[in-house]
């Protein structure tokens, strides 16, 4: 893993004016990142960190205009997020948007420079990553881990443990070791957050972990039949067989 070349562009946004000063005053005082701009509601935001495309944002849950989590949703790539909030209702969802970290206001600086050393990491790996070949042009940092619920409690399971994701609306089902998790995230967004390489899209309603397939044979002339180590049959789209077939197949 290589250190970034340079300092870490930066970008706040926070409807509160102390606390946006105090946040700022901390990132200032941080060599390892740039600020470079601020944000006070929700529209700005997005209109900011489009127009300046910093590595890092620091989002604050509850805004005018739009709230954090419709920020991101707005964006046309994947920077490195940190939100900070005094309510912690939406760490899951957060976490389920790929955020590096989640700051629960009042913090101080220990908890601070953790989460700053979380975003040198995760820019330290976005270094690392091969270009996806524009096979989904808004990849930032691939998810190592996603945050569930379950039985009243929120716990991390590692993305690659995942065997294959199934659709339901506005939601996705992951299956994994004969286990089923919701999080309320689109496919094509979750998608977006996984390593393209591991991850592939084979239907409409399903995407499946190339490293949990046993094989595949034809199902009819122009689509696949994929079987997965768990006897799972899943049936590829003509789509999702091609793109299966540009992998080599």
């Amino acid at each position: 893993m290589t250190a970034p070349s340079a300092r870490i562009t930066t970008v706040v946004c926070e409807d509160e004016p102390l606390a946006r000063s105090h946040l700022c005053d901390m990132i200032g005082a941080t060599p390892s990142l740039d600020l470079c701009a601020e944000a006070a509601d929700g529209l700005t935001a997005v209109a900011t960190i489009a127009r300046l495309r910093p590595q890092l944002v620091f989002l604050d849950i509850r805004m005018p205009e739009l709230d954090g989590l419709a920020v991101l949703a707005r964006l046309p790539y994947q920077p490195c997020v940190v939100f900070t909030t005094a309510f912690d209702a939406h760490a899951v969802d957060a976490f389920e948007l790929g955020a590096v970290d989640y700051l629960l206001k009042p913090f101080g600086q220990d908890r601070f420079d953790l989460a700053v050393t979380r975003v040198t990491r995760a820019v330290a790996a976005a270094d690392d990553v091969p270009p996806a070949h524009e096979r989904l042009p808004h990849v930032g940092v691939p998810a190592t881990r996603l945050f569930v619920r379950e039985r009243g409690r929120i716990v991390p399971i590692v993305a690659r443990d995942i065997e294959w994701l199934e659709a339901e609306d506005d939601y996705v089902t992951l299956h994994l070791r004969g286990k089923r998790h919701l999080l309320t995230i689109t496919l094509a967004s979750l998608l977006e957050r996984l390593d393209p390489r591991q991850f592939v899209r084979i239907h409409r309603s399903h995407a499946v972990n190339l490293d949990a397939v046993a094989s595949m044979e034809p199902y009819d002339a122009g689509r696949l039949s994929v079987t997965l180590r768990d006897g799972t049959r899943l049936t590829a789209s003509r789509s999702g067989t091609q793109a299966l077939r540009q992998l080599g197949v």
